[in-house]
C-alpha cells in the first residue's frame, strides 16, 4: 500500500509541477517522506531523517520538505512542531491534494498541514498510473473497521471503504491496454470489499475477482492483505474456480493462542484459522499461504508462545513475517502493561524466525525440477545479465534468457534453490 501511494505522489507532482524524481536528496526541490506508523521503529526513523534533512534545508531555504503517510495523519501539526523544517504534512487520504498544498506554501510562505479524511475523493482526483513493466499494483479498498487492539491502522487511514467497482475495472482494464499482464489487488482488509455503488452484498470480493479476471490481457491476479474474518466460503472457491487467481494467500493470523488472539480482538480462534486453511488446500492443494506474527504481545507467556509455534508446525506456513510486539499511541493495548521484557521478545523472535525460515525453505527445496509458470519483469538484481521473475506462489526466480522475454510469461524448470530466490532455465 505505501508502495503504491508513493508511486501515486511521485504521479501527482509530475503532471501537476513537472517534477522528475532523482536519487540523491542534495539535487531535489521536494523532498516527501511518505511514512508508516504500524511499528515505533519506522516512526521514529522518521525523525531522525528529518533531523538530517533540516542540516540540507539550512543551506537551501527554498527546498520543500513534505511528510505524508500515516505518522502524518497520527501526529498532524505536531510534526511541525518538533520539525520545523516541514513544509508539508499530509494523510493517506489527502495525498491527492499534495499539488495543492505545494502551491499554497510557497504562495502563503507557512507550512501546510492536512490529514483530514475525505475517503473516496483521493481516488477520484488521482492521474492514470504509470506503466513500468508487466504488473502493477490497484487500491480497491482502504481503511480498517476492525480495531485490533494493537493496530493503529484504524486511526491513521480511518474506517474501511470500497472503491465502486467500476472505477476499479476500468483502472485494470487501462493497465492491460498498457501491457500489465499481472495486477495485485490491495487494500488493508481487501477480503472486506463489497461495491459501495451496488445492493449490499450484490458484488463482493469473490465476485471482483471474477471480473478482473475476465478482463482481456489480464494473466494472473493477486491480493493482499486479506483478514481471516472475511475469508469467506466464497473466497476460497474462487481459488478453486479461477485460474488466473494466484495459488498463493497472505493470511495474517498474528498468534497461535486463543488468550492472546482474544486480547488482541482478532476475532477468531487458532482453530478457525486452521479451518479456513484446510478449506483453501481442499479448494486448491499447491496453494502457498504466508503469514504475520506479532511476538511479545502485553501477557504473552511461554505456553502462548508455544501455541503460535504448534501453529506454525500445523499449517506449514510457505513464508511467514515476524515483528517483536510495540505499543502504538491511541490504541487499546498501549495502556496494557508491557511485561514481556525486551530479552524475552528478541529471543522468541528468533526462534519462530528459524521455525519459519526452515520451513520456507523446505517448500522451495520441493520446487528443484518442477515446471512453473513464470511472469518475467525484469533484469536480476546480483547479475544483470539474468532475467528475473515470479512464479505463481510468488518465488523469485533468475534464469538465463533474452531480452525479449521480459514482460512475457515463459516456462522454466526449477534447477537449484539459494536462500530466497530460485534458480531455472527455460
Amino acid at each position: 500500500m505505501n508502495v503504491y501511494d508513493s508511486d501515486k505522489m511521485a504521479e501527482l507532482l509530475r503532471a501537476s509541477h513537472g517534477l522528475e524524481p532523482t536519487s540523491h536528496a542534495e539535487e531535489a526541490d521536494v523532498i516527501v517522506l511518505n511514512t508508516c506508523s504500524v511499528r515505533e521503529k519506522a516512526q521514529e526513523k522518521v525523525f531522525s531523517d528529518l533531523g538530517r534533512l533540516a542540516e540540507l534545508k539550512a543551506g537551501r531555504p527554498d527546498l520543500v520538505i513534505a511528510v505524508g503517510g500515516c505518522v502524518a495523519s497520527q501526529e498532524g501539526e505536531a510534526i511541525v512542531a518538533r520539525a520545523p523544517c516541514v513544509d508539508l504534512v499530509f494523510g493517506p487520504q489527502t495525498l491527492h491534494r499534495l499539488p495543492e498544498l505545494l502551491d499554497a506554501r510557497r504562495d502563503s510562505g507557512r507550512p501546510q498541514v492536512d490529514v483530514s479524511f475525505p475517503e473516496i475523493e483521493k481516488f477520484d482526483a488521482l492521474p492514470p498510473a504509470r506503466v513500468e513493466g508487466p504488473t502493477a499494483f490497484v487500491s480497491i479498498m482502504e481503511g480498517c473497521s476492525k480495531y485490533c487492539t494493537f493496530c493503529v491502522v484504524p486511526y491513521t487511514r480511518g474506517e474501511e471503504f470500497s472503491r465502486p467497482a467500476h472505477a476499479v475495472l476500468a483502472e485494470v482494464a487501462d493497465l492491460a491496454l498498457r501491457g500489465v499482464k499481472e495486477v495485485t489487488l490491495l487494500g488493508q482488509n481487501v477480503n472486506a470489499y463489497l461495491d459501495p455503488d451496488g445492493p449490499e452484498g450484490d458484488l463482493d470480493f469473490a465476485d471482483l475477482l471474477q471480473v478482473v479476471s475476465d478482463l482481456p490481457g489480464i494473466e494472473r491476479v493477486r491480493y493482499t492483505t486479506s483478514h481471516p474474518l472475511e475469508f469467506s466460503q466464497r473466497l476460497i472457491d474462487a481459488h478453486a474456480r479461477l485460474p488466473k487467481l494466484a495459488g498463493q494467500v497472505h493470511l495474517p493470523v498474528q498468534s497461535g493462542s486463543d488468550r492472546v488472539l482474544a486480547a488482541m480482538k482478532r476475532g477468531y480462534t487458532a482453530l478457525e484459522y486452521k479451518s479456513i486453511v484446510r478449506r483453501l488446500r481442499e479448494a486448491r492443494p499447491d496453494i502457498s499461504i504466508s503469514s504475520d506474527f506479532i511476538v511479545g504481545f502485553p501477557g504473552e507467556t511461554e505456553a502462548d508462545f508455544q501455541a503460535t509455534l504448534d501453529l506454525i508446525d500445523a499449517v506449514r506456513f510457505d513464508g511467514s513475517y515476524g515483528f517483536v510486539y510495540s505499543a502504538r499511541p491511541g490504541t487499546p493495548a498501549a495502556s496494557l502493561a508491557d511485561d514481556v521484557t525486551d530479552d524475552t521478545k528478541r529471543e522468541r523472535l528468533q526462534r519462530l524466525l528459524a521455525k519459519t525460515d526452515l520451513e520456507a525453505a523446505r517448500v522451495s527445496a520441493t520446487m528443484v525440477g518442477t515446471r512453473q509458470r513464470v511472469l518475467v519483469d525484469g533484469h536480476a538484481r546480483r547479475d544483470t545479465s539474468e532475467l528475473r521473475g515470479r512464479t505463481d506462489n510468488n518465488r523469485v526466480v533468475n534464469f538465463k534468457g533474452g531480452e525479449r522475454l521480459i514482460g512475457q510469461f515463459v516456462d522454466l524448470t526449477i534447477t537449484d534453490v539459494a536462500h530466497y530466490t530460485l534458480r531455472g532455465a527455460l
